[in-house]
């Protein structure tokens, strides 16, 4: 009886202890996060307050979120606030999801990464041995359609992708370079992709994206919109503002007249011109963890540096910058920076970390503060 006794009070203390101990233990996570919650509330309100950040931020663990915060204005003219729910122009962060298209047809059996983009679009048969992977990568040669518009284009009329192809078929532009003799960020190559999606697909860029990618993973805010091209009415949408020095103040591109690029190449899509939400970035972040979308050979071509004819690394996938860091393991990102909007995702692949930012003033002081981010959400 007093061994039975000895045993109860000993198996109960064991647990007593070990109750204890996972207490400790939850409340020294939980202070950890409230530490990091409060540091990145302060570097970003600093910023803020500083004028260099207006704008949505989310940072998440293992997909929990960790700190989300909204600053400033969406609307300078109404005054109305930035919430979570507010939808951002995501600049080149779209490309992602223009070379996701582009996977999503292959796997549909409907296209090669080899094939030639003159197969599609033969407006640019004079570019031969270009194919559908070198503009994945940016290794395609392909002269800047910016440049391109700004010489040749009636700036009273607003530019489209088939307006555009057009262009080069008239004017035959010269490539920069062989294909794949090295690596040339492009915006073209990824106006040259949205119209081979359409083309195959049969759809418009909007549609297609809308039934196989947001759709599908519940990105119920996430669409493409042209706010120039073809205005509608959106709900809770942030304007997107850069700052004029002749007149003093911050501006809608708008007001530079027809002659402002980034007014007359509104109707441009592929490069740019998916519009999302922070939470709606995180349900993306998430899927490409899984096999919703893609399995894992694809992920090996989607978050790969591939390699130019000359063995050298672009440090590109297919719609990401690719980097391994001797701090925070593999990390894929890309930035976006359009006509007032200042965008940028990071994915942390090997610790499952993200860290989302959108704003909507791109101005000489605003910022992108990565790097201090991450330190915090580290504990650096």
């Amino acid at each position: 009886m007093i061994v039975i006794i000895l045993n109860y009070f000993m198996n109960n203390q064991v647990k007593c202890m070990g109750a204890i101990i996972f207490t400790l233990f939850s409340q020294l996570c939980l202070a950890q996060e409230d530490t990091r919650h409060i540091q990145l509330h302060h570097l970003l309100d600093s910023l803020h307050r500083s004028n260099a950040f207006n704008g949505n931020v989310l940072v998440a663990e293992k997909g929990k979120v960790i700190y989300q915060e909204s600053f400033g204005l969406a609307d300078e003219k109404s005054k109305r606030k930035i919430d979570h729910d507010t939808a951002f122009e995501l600049a080149s962060v779209s490309k992602q999801f223009t070379a996701m298209a582009i996977i999503l047809l292959q796997k549909q059996g409907k296209l090669s990464y080899s094939d030639e983009v003159s197969k599609y679009v033969p407006e640019l048969a004079a570019y031969k041995g270009i194919t559908l992977h070198h503009l994945l990568v940016h290794t395609s040669g392909l002269p800047d359609y910016m440049a391109l518009a700004v010489k040749y284009w009636n700036k009273n009329d607003i530019a489209t992708n088939a307006s555009i192809l057009k262009l080069f078929e008239q004017v035959k532009p010269e490539r920069e370079f062989q294909p794949n003799e090295k690596w040339e960020y492009s915006d073209t190559g990824y106006l040259v992709l949205a119209t081979v999606i359409e083309r195959v697909s049969k759809s418009s860029f909007n549609d297609f994206l809308k039934q196989n990618i947001f759709m599908p993973l519940g990105m119920n805010r996430t669409f493409i919109y042209q706010r120039r091209y073809e205005p509608m009415q959106i709900e809770n949408y942030a304007e997107g503002y850069i700052y004029s020095d002749s007149l003093k103040r911050k501006i809608l591109p708008d007001e530079l007249g027809n002659e402002n690029y980034e007014v007359f190449l509104d109707g441009v899509v592929g490069d740019g011109m998916v519009n999302s939400t922070t939470e709606d970035l995180l349900k993306w972040d998430r899927a490409l963890y899984t096999d919703q979308l893609i399995d894992d050979n694809d992920k090996k071509l989607v978050f790969s540096s591939h390699e130019t004819s000359t063995g050298k690394a672009t440090a590109y996938g297919y719609g990401w910058f690719i980097e391994n860091s001797e701090k925070y393991g593999k990390v894929v990102s890309h930035s976006g920076d359009w006509a007032g909007y200042i965008t940028y995702i990071e994915r942390h692949i090997d610790r499952d970390k993200t860290i989302i930012i959108l704003q909507n003033n791109s101005l000489e002081s605003t910022v992108i503060p990565v790097p201090d981010i991450c330190k915090i959400v580290y504990g650096e």
